[in-house]
């Protein structure tokens, strides 16, 4: 049974340091792999027979965060309108209060889908993304 990790948030990172393309996330959900098979059925073989056939892409959700100084988040998704894919590796860290890492999973070939901003209201404090989805081919 593993403990209970409070007042943690998740560091996120995709691709190298320069591109800006990082930020601390209160939620992040979608972290999964999913595999397709094809059955066939051969004679002689009293069961069926499994063939990898195919990686599921999934959906990344980061949601309530903060990005680095420099939006890369922004100018990637200025490159998407442009026509331009751009599938990106990234890394998502849970850290503790102190800033101590406490689990590391690894992003292959992501691509930005939606980035929702904050809601413009002078009256309420905001955070600076409420919502970054990314597809993604797997993770480890």
């Amino acid at each position: 049974m593993s403990d209970y990790v409070a007042n943690t948030y998740f560091e996120v990172m995709f691709g190298a340091p320069a591109l800006g393309l990082s930020g601390r996330f209160t939620s992040v959900s979608g972290l999964a792999m999913e595999f397709e098979y094809e059955t066939v059925n051969e004679g002689g073989c009293p069961y069926p027979r499994q063939f990898f056939k195919n990686i599921v892409p999934q959906t990344l959700v980061l949601e309530q965060g903060t990005v680095t100084m420099i939006d890369g988040f922004e100018a990637w998704m200025h490159l998407m309108n442009l026509g331009m894919r751009m599938p990106i590796n990234g890394i998502i860290t849970l850290k503790d209060h102190t800033g101590a890492t406490k689990r590391t999973w690894m992003i292959n070939d992501a691509l930005l889908s939606k980035y929702v901003g904050p809601s413009l209201n002078s009256t309420q404090p905001e955070l600076a993304v409420n919502r970054i989805e990314l597809q993604y081919n797997g993770c480890i």
